[in-house]
């Protein structure tokens, strides 16, 4: 069974903002341990964190997702506790929780705005360019082609403090995006970094350029 890295305390306190790689780690497994981290966090016993990591195939169900909006094709359908509708995690989707004190805790659009500006960094490091679109969060690649989704993003805040956070699909398969309407949006695509650069790019390639620009984005909002 997966294990999560364990940091001392000592360790963890010579930086504001601590890292967590975790590699393929089950999303029941993943949400308990985002849980203990935000206790953590809230009490001021443990600096704010970034975990990254993968999921096996799963489907997460946010608090505005009807029943009839889940597939039925034997894939595990989690309810969690973040806004939006359903999307799918699998492995190649590079998975961020930025567990986080806010500085301005009532202020969750200007987070949300600094991850997608974060990844719309990552992206242009490889030669890709993506935006946002305007009352739709997450990052997107917008052409001739039309939109499609390249990150996804999801929050909750509890006591000042940020739980859930991004998804920037790398290179996982597709298919299971088709067995619904990912985040509700029902008039666009989701894409992958691998389709949109015609190559064979890695979760292991993208990871330290999502930790060198999430980080300083998560610097200009955290407590």
């Amino acid at each position: 069974m997966p294990t999560f890295s364990a940091t001392s305390q000592t360790e963890l306190t010579k930086s504001p903002l601590a890292l967590s790689r975790t590699g393929l780690v089950e999303y029941t497994e993943a949400l308990a341990h985002q849980r203990s981290i935000h206790s953590e966090v809230s009490q001021g016993i443990r600096p704010n964190t970034l975990i990254l990591l993968e999921h096996p195939s799963v489907y997460t169900a946010g608090k505005r997702t009807t029943d009839l909006e889940k597939p039925t094709d034997g894939t595990p359908v989690i309810d969690v506790d973040r806004g939006g509708k359903i999307t799918w995690h699998g492995p190649g989707q590079l998975i961020g929780y930025p567990i986080v004190k806010l500085a301005k805790p009532t202020e969750l659009v200007g987070f949300v705005r600094e991850i997608e500006a974060a990844l719309i960094s990552v992206c242009a490091e490889f030669g890709l360019n993506t935006q946002r679109v305007d009352g739709r969060s997450g990052v997107w690649v917008r052409d001739d082609r039309g939109d499609r989704k390249i990150a996804a993003i999801g929050i909750r805040v509890a006591q000042g403090v940020t739980m859930h956070g991004f998804a920037l699909n790398v290179n996982p398969e597709l298919e299971p995006f088709n067995r619904i309407i990912p985040c509700g949006i029902s008039d666009a695509a989701v894409t992958s970094m691998a389709v949109e650069l015609s190559r064979d790019i890695s979760v292991i390639d993208v990871m330290p350029v999502v930790e060198k620009y999430v980080f300083e984005s998560l610097m200009k909002v955290s407590a």
